[in-house]
């Protein structure tokens, strides 16, 4: 039993709704207010925010390199090093 779904198509999705474009709007203007208003506030802050950025990079960019968990692949062979080479090791 199979059903077709012609003319059936996704709904827009939310960034491209006009909706999106008030919540950017909105969000901007309380930045701008935020930063003049409470500029000492937010200087003082911004070593935290430095120290706090390095384990969100940790945690939200481990993905970029194919995690941990490769248990069992072939590693390359490491024994013949390039000094062993330089010492005269045929290759």
């Amino acid at each position: 039993m199979s059903h077709q779904h012609d003319g059936h198509e996704s709904p827009p999705s939310f960034w491209s709704s006009r909706y999106a474009i008030g919540y950017v709007a909105i969000g901007a203007v309380a930045a701008y207010f935020l930063l003049t208003e409470h500029l000492a506030h937010v200087v003082g802050a911004l070593p935290f925010l430095l120290l706090l950025a390095c384990p969100l990079m940790h945690v939200f960019m481990h993905g970029s390199h194919g995690g941990h968990g490769h248990h069992g692949q072939s590693k390359p062979d490491v024994s013949k090093t390039a000094e062993s080479r330089k010492e005269g090791d045929p290759q």
